[in-house]
C-alpha cells in the first residue's frame, strides 16, 4: 500500500515537474520572439530593458528639462558621449554600457531608446546596413528647420547616438532605400512603411 502511494507520489511529482519544464521552454521561446526580428542581413535581437536602473538614469539627466526636447537631447548627449568601441563577440545590456563607459552603435542605440522609453517618449530603431539608429517623434519649434525622416507622413529626427555632441535631427547619412527595418523594440514589431521622406 505505501509503495503504491510512493508511486502515485512519484508519477505527480514526475508530471508537475515534466509541465514546468514545457511551461519554461515556452517562456524562454516567447522571450526570444519578443527579442528578434528578422532584416535583410539575418535577424536582429534587441536588447532594451524597462529596469528600475536605467529609469532612474533617465529622469537624472532630465531633471533640469522643461521640454521633451531638452530631455532628448540630454539623453543623446549622454549616449553620444560614451566612447564607440565595437563589441563584436557580445552584447551588453544598457546597465553594461553604462558601468563599462563603451559601446557600439547597437549598444548605444539599445540604451538610448531604453531611455527615452523610459521617459514615454516615441521613439523606433532605425536598421541600415551595418549600422543602427533611433529615431524619434517630437513636435518643437526650435526643429522647424530640420530635416527629419517622414514615416507614414508623420515626421521623426534622426538620433546618433556614435557621433559625439550630435544634436537631435542629425542628418540622414543613407539613401531611404537603404533603410532596411525600422521597429518598435519593446514591441519587437516592425513598422508597416507606406510612405518614407526625408524633408523639412
Amino acid at each position: 500500500m505505501k509503495s503504491e502511494k510512493l508511486k502515485l507520489l512519484a508519477s505527480v511529482i514526475m508530471a508537475i515537474a515534466f509541465i514546468l519544464f514545457i511551461y519554461g521552454v515556452f517562456k524562454v521561446l516567447g522571450i526570444v520572439g519578443r527579442t528578434q526580428v528578422g532584416t535583410n542581413e539575418g535577424v536582429y535581437t534587441s536588447y532594451v530593458t524597462t529596469s528600475q536602473e536605467i529609469q532612474d538614469k533617465a529622469k537624472k539627466l532630465t531633471l533640469l528639462c522643461q521640454s521633451k526636447l531638452c530631455k532628448v537631447q540630454s539623453l543623446l548627449n549622454f549616449a553620444s558621449n560614451i566612447p564607440y568601441k565595437t563589441n563584436t563577440f557580445q552584447k551588453k545590456s544598457p546597465q553594461k554600457i553604462i558601468q563599462e563607459n563603451f559601446g557600439d552603435c547597437d549598444d548605444k542605440s539599445n540604451m538610448l531608446i531604453s531611455m527615452l522609453h523610459a521617459l514615454e517618449i516615441e521613439a523606433y530603431f532605425v536598421l541600415v546596413p551595418k549600422h543602427i539608429f533611433v529615431i524619434v517623434a517630437l513636435e518643437d519649434k526650435h526643429l522647424s528647420q530640420t530635416k527629419g525622416l517622414w514615416v507614414n507622413d508623420k515626421k521623426y529626427y534622426i538620433l546618433e547616438s556614435t557621433a559625439k555632441d550630435s544634436m537631435v535631427g542629425f542628418p540622414l547619412k543613407y539613401d531611404l532605400d537603404e533603410i532596411d527595418v525600422i521597429i518598435e523594440p519593446f514591441l519587437n514589431s516592425k513598422i508597416k512603411i507606406h510612405t518614407l521622406e526625408y524633408k523639412l
